[in-house]
Formats: structure tokens, sequence, C-alpha cells
């Protein structure tokens, strides 16, 4: 690529074929010499200087890097090998570079001047991460994973590697069908099953597809209620008692569907009361709405039986939401939804009619993971360990004036505060470097005053590594001593 200059008028050498562009070794790099003009430069030498010496002190060329050979350098500069020496002779002389006999030339001090980075929303990384939204990534199981990639790869057809089928991978329906009805009682179909990147954008889908308004649970995750209003949607916020959603305010709605947390509500904790799975089904069945089911963690059970999914009662009136965030990891950006079959070409055409989502890779990857039995063995092993958790985090919070719910399953606990404690509570965990979530944040603006307000806040056991727990359990109990000084 020869270089052109439209402001500055470059020197005579510059205009007989000098490039940008260093590719003919083993790696390719940049050089900008348009840029590296500047008022007094002398000749190629300087300007060459110049552009090295940015590209080390911008962290282009990072500490260690190897430079191309000065033959290979000034070939694909159109410079004499000379000049490209006595460059590269200044740079360590000024210890930028470094050079021996054999070895080459490499970056000595990549940042030197680091450049400016913009702080203004920049989230800042708390030392004790009790958010909710995240399984403990350091367990993440790197070795299985990457083996089911492997064997996805080897064995993926070359037609796998394009588009393909709107719904995904038909690989990972048939592995997700098999295992949601073995281990959720879900009773769907490879057909039914439509992939995507997430249980937040399953339910933009399905508002596209239904409209509005949607009913939610008057406490829940406020992201729901962000993507709603988004698309245009409406939510209507219906009533939380110790028996989960109150499904007869339902009644008094006009609402296309409602989006409930049925298996273990979130934040209180609780399973749906069995009376109340009927009769949210009825809602259903009398109105032609829908029950939108966020099974976020269903797998993640302690003290009782595990709780089935509300699908399983009528899969042509539940929409069965999953996904891999709170299992593995909410960075692979990959859920599902198991539909009624009259759902799946509206909603495969409300999400553009193509898979743009989520990688074939990764449903290659997940599907081998399921079928070959490591998801279930994930699975077990990280149920003992969050029980585990749990068990600590209780014990330790026992001689504190807090109320604790939400113990038989899942990832988090809620713990119910002494009246107008928790905005200090908040306060004083920030400044001890822990991150959780107020009660009050996942209150529905528009709920009423039948619904009850506690103070509170959010404990996700789940989200820190094991190695960091103990220390993040004794930060917060300190916070918690605070308040009685």
């Amino acid at each position: 690529m020869t270089t052109t200059l439209a402001a500055k008028e470059p020197p005579t050498w510059f205009n007989s074929g000098v490039t940008s562009w260093a590719n003919s070794g083993k790696r390719d790099l940049h050089l900008d010499l348009r840029q590296a003009i500047v008022p007094g430069a002398r000749g190629a030498r300087e300007l060459l200087i110049t552009a090295l010496r940015d590209a080390v002190r911008s962290g282009r060329l990072a500490s260690g890097t190897t430079l191309p050979p000065s033959r290979t350098l000034a070939s694909d500069l159109g410079l004499a090998r000379n000049t490209v020496a006595e460059a590269y002779a200044e740079l360590v002389a000024e210890g930028w570079l470094a050079s021996r006999q054999g070895a080459g030339t490499w970056v000595v001090d990549a940042a030197a001047t680091p450049l400016p980075t913009r702080s203004r929303g920049t989230p800042v990384v708390p030392t004790h991460n009790f958010m909710p939204g995240s399984p403990d990534v350091s367990a993440f199981p790197r070795a299985a994973w990457l083996a089911s990639t492997r064997r996805a790869l080897s064995s993926a057809p070359h037609e796998a590697l394009r588009m393909g089928d709107p719904r995904g991978r038909v690989e990972l329906r048939e592995a997700l069908a098999e295992y949601l009805g073995r281990v959720r009682g879900v009773r769907t179909s490879p057909e039914s099953i439509v992939i995507c990147a997430g249980t937040r954008h399953g339910v933009e889908i399905l508002a596209r597809t239904l409209g509005g308004p949607i009913a939610v649970e008057a406490y829940g995750l406020y992201l729901f209620r962000e993507a709603l209003a988004g698309m245009g949607v409406t939510s209507t916020p219906i009533g939380v008692d110790e028996h989960g959603a109150v499904v007869d305010d339902l009644a008094a709605t006009a609402a296309t569907a409602v989006l409930l947390t049925p298996a273990h509500h979130f934040p209180h904790g609780g399973p749906l009361h069995p009376a109340r799975r009927k009769a949210v089904v009825d809602w259903a069945d009398r109105t032609g709405g829908y029950l939108l089911e966020d099974d976020y963690d269903g797998e993640f059970r302690y003290d009782r039986q595990p709780v089935g999914a509300v699908q399983g009662l009528d899969p042509d009136r539940v929409v069965y939401l999953g996904s891999a965030s709170k299992s593995l990891s909410p960075a692979l950006r990959l859920g599902w939804m198991a539909l009624p079959d009259r759902l799946v070409d509206r909603v495969v055409a409300a999400s553009g009619g193509q898979q743009f989502y989520v990688n074939a890779i990764t449903q290659l990857t997940m599907a081998d993971f399921i079928s070959k039995g490591s998801y279930d063995k994930h699975i077990r092993r990280m149920r003992l360990n969050y029980r585990h958790r749990r068990d600590r985090l209780v014990e330790a919070l026992r001689p504190f004036d807090v109320g604790i719910s939400g113990l038989s399953a899942g990832l988090h606990l809620l713990l119910t505060l002494p009246a107008g404690t928790e905005p200090e509570v908040i306060r004083r965990a920030g400044e001890a470097g822990i991150a959780l979530s107020g009660l009050s944040l996942l209150r529905h603006p528009e709920a009423g005053s039948d619904v009850p307000a506690p103070d509170g806040v959010v404990i996700s056991f789940g989200t820190p590594a094991e190695s960091a727990f103990a220390a993040a359990v004794d930060a917060l109990c300190g916070v918690l001593a605070s308040l009685r000084h």
C-alpha cells in the first residue's frame, strides 16, 4: 500500500514508493510514516524513529514484541536498509528497543507513556462481588469445554459454519430437548426450540411477537422491565407474597402474557405455590395469553425436591426460557426458548428470520457438552459447592438482626433489614468494596401500596470465586456489624 499525503507536502523521497506496512516477515507491522512527519524532520530516518516511538508509546507495539529484520522492514517500507538499521540503533540507544546478535531487535519499554483512557462510564471492579447475575466463573469447566469444542469442530459438517436454520443448530436443539425433558420436565421437541442470546434476548423477541402489555412480578429483575420498555411494550406489575406471584391479579390486567420465575422467585427465593401454578395455566387457557417461564437457576436446589417446569403442565400456553448464564457463564450469550408450536414461525420471523445471535461453534460445543454428560457433571459439582457456600454464609449471618429467605435453591438469598437501613447498608458496602443489590432496586415503579416494601439486600453467594468467598463474607459481616454502632 503506497501512502499519500493530502495536507502537507512530504519529503521528496516519500513519493518513491514508501508504504506504511511491513508484511513480508512473520508478523505484519503497521507504521504510519505520514503521521510521523514533524516540523524540522530531516528525512526518512527521523520519520521512522518517530513512528516507532509512537507505536511503542501507544502500546500498539507491546513490550517483548520482535521487530522485523532491518532488511525486511526496509524492503516493505521502500527505504534503504541503512536507514532502518540506523533508526533501530538510535532507539536501542534511547532505551526503547533492545538488540542482540542472533536474537534480533525487540521492544523494551512499551508502557513509557500510555495513551489516556476514558474514566467516565468505566465500571469499577469491586473487591467483593455479591451481585446477582453470574455464577462463579472461576469454576468454568475449561478443560471439558475445550474437549467438547475440539470434538464438535472435528465432526461438524462444512455447512455448520454457515448461518443455517434460524432456530439454531439442530444438534443443540436435540440435546436440549432430551436434557430439559429429563431434568426439568419440559415437554418439547427439537423443532419447537429456538436458540437465543440469553433470556433477556428471548424476552425481547417474545415482546416483538406477542406485543403487550406483559405482566411481571412486582419484584423482579429490572433488566426485563428495561428490555420491554425498549421494545415499546408496557410491563404491568402483579403482587408477590410468601407463595410467589399473586396470579389472581392477572384478572385485572389486559396482559397478553405474564413473565414469572416459578421454580425460584427472584429475588424472594420461594417456588410458586402449586395452586398458583395451575391457576396461571388456567388464566392462559381462558384468555389466550401465555406464561413466559424464566427458569434461570432451576437446576440448583438444596433442601427440597426439584420443582419441575410449569411448561410441563401446558406446552401450548407456556414458553420455557433457559440459559447457560447461571450454570456456566453469562459471557457465552447462550439461551433457549421451548415454544408452543403455534409460536415457532412467529418467533423466528420476529428474530429476523436467521440465526444472527449465537455463533454455530458455541452451539455445537454446548450440544457436545450436554450429550457427553459434561453438563450434568458440572451441575452436580457446582450444586454441592454452592450448597456449602450457602451454609457458610448463613452461619456467618446468624449474629445479626436480619431475616434470611430463599435458602432452598438458587445462587442468592435475600437479607431483610431493619426498617430504613437499606440505603446505609448499600453505602457502607460500597465504601468497603462490596457490590450487592438493594431490594428496592428490584421493585417495579408502579407496584401498589398493597405490595410490602421491606428494606433488604440480595446476596449472590454464587458470584465470588471460591478463593475470594471467605474474605467477601467477612467484609459483609463487617458492614452489618458497623450498623450496631
